[in-house]
């Protein structure tokens, strides 16, 4: 919402009597909760977060300094929104949607000064509309009546706002329109326009919410082979610095195969989101050839960003992820991280003087991050359409501890844990999840699609993969005692079986061009060479073959190449034949 369009709301004003960093106390303000005002001579966008008496107070979402005492403060008496409509896809914002290249090129500079301030889409670029209603139809709230073509990729489909009461249409026209104009008269005098506003923290309304069946298919070999997510699931990526949450969340969304991606950089160092910035705009969508950006919308909100515009840069992101799963897309919200988020929660907590919680973060945190991850899922529309979110978080535990109160209140909510690990970094070893601590509650209703989809013997293979590295893990404790030597010869080569899972399957290449992405069914042909593999060398040491001799045979290195193979299948079928040959010929 820009200070422009909000000033004819202005109720009443104010006077500032205090300044604490980003709070704010007014005196003589009449607001209520959560509504929009603007502090100081300059005009700073803030949000009303207590009132006590004549006295309010409001967190500002930019710098302070030099603001004090005495000045205005005005309230335009509306809450926090968001301006939704076409032009939300390449493009990035700010943690309050104001779009970044619009402030540059206002200020001229990429340093903005404060009180700048802009729509979250532009209001007088034309777009051309194909209404999909005519006069005589009747229409009710979050129906589609139009369509604009607002990327090379994705459809814009206009709708009646959901807080409209509907009713007959008594014009609709094709033609070139900005957002601000009606494109659609009703017969109760209600005029539908491109453009629509939504209060950030107020979930937008849906028919009913579903179990989800369908995976959010990643390309990634160690997360819909072990750890699937669901379209309209929701995921914790949690791990200590440098263990890789960053470029996991970037191959999510890169790779996995939503409509719309929402990028929300929340209070993560600045040269991370300067390479997303870079990145993503150059980046080709491996769906259609087509720019990645075209169906992306990035929101920056830096570490040295104002901390109370962090706070709500999470809830315009699922806004806007919410707005385009009510045109029945299905929609990927990748945060990261939500640990700032909620030190952001904490910092302005002690600002009010809060009774603080565990390790000083407010009593509510895990309310917030509940209301925050239970705006994903796969819904019925109230337009009888079915769209999806799916709410990743990255978690950034001080030290890589998992017992801390934001790692742990995430995990009571989200239904995937995808741990990443240091020392798995140490060694390399990418992605670093952790297959001892992850897991996935979406499996069972996940697996008849995979069996269907791809091989109906999907589950078992996996449950097969996930027995070898169970066992190869209480067996590295006995190794550590007595040496792998001292093993007997099976468990010796279950070992050499497990190597074979680390390092071909559950490690990927991010670089490499053939390896970054991995179909679900060259997943599966992996797993099944590598237990081809187990069999056939279990059948040669039970006829007498020794463990060693097995162990060198010169295919199995093979395994190890098959990811980089864009000709897998035909690699795949020659490899299990020369493993089983090569193996047979022992005995």
């Amino acid at each position: 919402m820009s200070k422009a369009d909000t000033t004819d709301a202005v109720e009443d004003s104010g006077v500032i009597q205090s300044v604490s960093g980003p709070v704010v106390t007014a005196r003589d303000l009449n607001a209520r909760m959560n509504d929009v005002v603007y502090v100081g001579d300059e005009g700073l966008m803030g949000e009303v977060i207590e009132i006590e008496g004549d006295l309010t107070t409001v967190q500002v979402y930019e710098e302070t300094s030099g603001v004090g005492p005495g000045e205005p403060v005005e309230n335009t008496g509306e809450p926090l929104s968001v301006d939704l409509g076409p032009g939300m896809l390449d493009a990035i914002y700010d943690g309050v949607q104001r779009p970044l290249d619009v402030l540059e090129g206002k200020m001229g500079s990429p340093y903005l000064d404060r009180g700048v301030d802009a729509p979250g889409i532009d209001l007088e670029e034309e777009w051309e509309f194909e209404p999909e209603v005519e006069a005589g139809d009747v229409v009710e709230p979050g129906d589609i009546v139009g369509v604009v073509e607002e990327t090379v990729t994705i459809d814009h489909k206009v709708m009646v706002p959901p807080d409209y009461e509907g009713g007959e249409v008594v014009a609709a026209e094709s033609g070139s329109f900005d957002v601000t104009e009606t494109v659609v008269e009703l017969d109760n005098g209600e005029e539908v326009s491109m453009h629509q506003e939504w209060p950030v923290r107020e979930a937008r309304p849906a028919n009913d919410k579903k179990t989800p069946r369908t995976p959010l298919v990643s390309g990634q070999r160690i997360l819909d082979g072990l750890f699937p997510i669901a379209k309209g699931g929701t995921a914790a990526i949690p791990g200590p610095f440098g263990s890789g949450k960053t470029v996991t969340q970037h191959q999510l969304a890169k790779y996995a195969d939503a409509d719309i991606i929402v990028y929300v950089g929340c209070g993560e160092r600045g040269n991370e989101m300067t390479e997303v910035i870079e990145d993503f705009p150059e980046l080709e969508d491996p769906a259609n050839g087509n720019p990645l950006m075209a169906r992306t919308s990035l929101i920056a909100n830096t570490s040295n960003m104002p901390v109370a515009a962090r706070e709500s840069c999470i809830y315009t992101g699922i806004t806007i992820a919410e707005y385009y799963r009510d045109m029945g897309y299905d929609v990927a919200l990748m945060a990261d991280s939500t640990s700032r988020w909620a030190e952001a929660m904490r910092e302005i907590s002690s600002r009010l003087e809060e009774m603080p919680g565990e390790e000083g973060y407010p009593a509510y945190l895990a309310a917030r991050l509940a209301q925050f991850y239970e705006r994903a899922g796969y819904f019925e529309n109230i337009n009888g359409t079915e769209g999806s979110v799916s709410a990743i978080g990255a978690v950034s535990p001080p030290g890589g501890d998992f017992s801390e109160p934001v790692t742990q209140n995430t995990l009571r909510i989200v239904k995937t844990f995808w741990a990443l690990d240091a020392d798995l970094a140490e060694r390399r070893h990418f992605p670093s999840i952790n297959w001892n601590e992850s897991y996935s509650l979406y499996k069972d209703q996940l697996d008849p699609w995979f069996e269907d989809e791809v091989a109906d013997d999907w589950a078992e293979r996996r449950q097969w993969a996930v027995d070898v590295l169970d066992e190869e893990t209480e067996l590295q404790e006995i190794v550590q005692l007595v040496g792998k030597d001292a093993l007997p010869d099976d468990q010796q080569l279950t070992l050499e079986v497990a190597r074979y899972l680390r390092e071909a399957y559950l490690q990927q290449n991010a670089f490499h061009p053939v390896d970054t992405f991995c179909p679900p069914e060259k997943t599966y042909l992996m797993l099944t060479t590598i237990q081809t593999f187990n069999d056939e060398a279990f059948d040669a040491l039970d006829a007498g073959v020794p463990v060693e001799e097995i162990i060198d045979i010169e295919s199995a290195p093979r395994i190890n190449r098959i990811g980089v193979q864009e000709d897998y299948e035909e690699y795949v079928e020659d490899l299990k034949s020369e493993i089983t040959e090569e193996l047979r010929s022992l005995y």
